[in-house]
């Protein structure tokens, strides 16, 4: 990471990058890294872009509105696909591979839509602060040819906020997210039931509760809620109406992390020696 580059250098290059490229393909999730690329891209490239968001059945329906309603109020060309994630068998089995076989699966449909809609380039929101957590699925981005020019222009998670807020994007702020199964801990299979829980329980601890941070992880019986610091107090005034609504689910047991949110929590088993 080069220290002598300002946030403006970062996103001139970032500029650079798109304008020589030309033409491009955008997986965009809606998430705060792929919307600032997508409007970047839009800035730079006009209408040569296509912003695709894929539906599946571990991406919550929430997030996928919020995407369609953000790209519609930017103006920007999308498209839509569908992803069966419960019809590969690799991906279901979840072992650490796991991301890297949803990925690839993803991609493939990007790579050939790419090319029927004549799109020379498929990008991503990757940025430099990814290489820090365990990422499997970064092995799929290089096998398919996708570019990260996010992470080309050594943009990190905080500096592409910052861009974001004076570009008055809404996502500058937006909560992480990843998919509903990165809550199920490695070697348990994934199921359209465990992904049904948890996609409830956070709906409710985020709409009902008011969280705005929040991963319910998923230990068979077991629902270890994590949350940031300033938000455990709201945990422990609705301690009822939470265990009562996620033993209604299925849940036997209702948790809480006192080591609270953090990104790739589930990891943390691949680091034990």
């Amino acid at each position: 990471m080069d220290v002598t580059k300002t946030i403006y250098d970062k996103n001139k290059e970032l500029g650079r990058i798109l304008r020589e490229m030309g033409n491009v393909l955008i997986a965009y999730s809606g998430g705060v890294d792929s919307a600032f690329l997508v409007a970047r891209a839009k800035q730079e490239l006009g209408d040569k872009m296509l912003a695709v968001t894929a539906s599946s059945e571990t991406f919550p329906q929430r997030e996928f509105d919020e995407a369609i309603t953000l790209a519609e109020e930017l103006r920007v060309p999308y498209f839509t696909i569908d992803i069966k994630e419960f019809e590969n068998e690799d991906f279901l089995r979840n072992d650490k591979n796991r991301c890297y076989y949803c990925r690839s699966g993803l991609h493939s449909r990007l790579v050939t839509l790419a090319k029927e809609q004549g799109y020379p380039f498929i990008l991503d929101g990757t940025n430099a602060s990814d290489a820090t957590d365990y990422r499997p699925g970064m092995k799929a981005l290089r096998e398919k040819g996708v570019r990260s020019p996010l992470k080309e222009a050594d943009l990190t998670k905080d500096e592409i906020r910052e861009l974001s807020r004076e570009m008055n994007l809404k996502t500058w702020n937006k909560p992480s997210f990843a998919c509903l199964s990165s809550r199920i801990p490695y070697g348990t299979k994934i199921t359209e039931r465990a992904i049904n829980q948890l996609d409830i329980a956070e709906n409710y601890l985020l709409k009902e509760i008011g969280l705005r941070q929040v991963r319910v992880r998923h230990h068979d019986k077991i629902a270890r809620i994590e949350v940031d610091a300033d938000e455990l107090q709201s945990i422990f005034f609705h301690n009822q109406r939470i265990d009562e609504k996620l033993k209604e689910l299925g849940f036997t047991y209702v948790t809480v992390d006192l080591m609270g949110y953090r990104t790739g929590s589930m990891n943390e088993v691949l680091k034990v020696k």
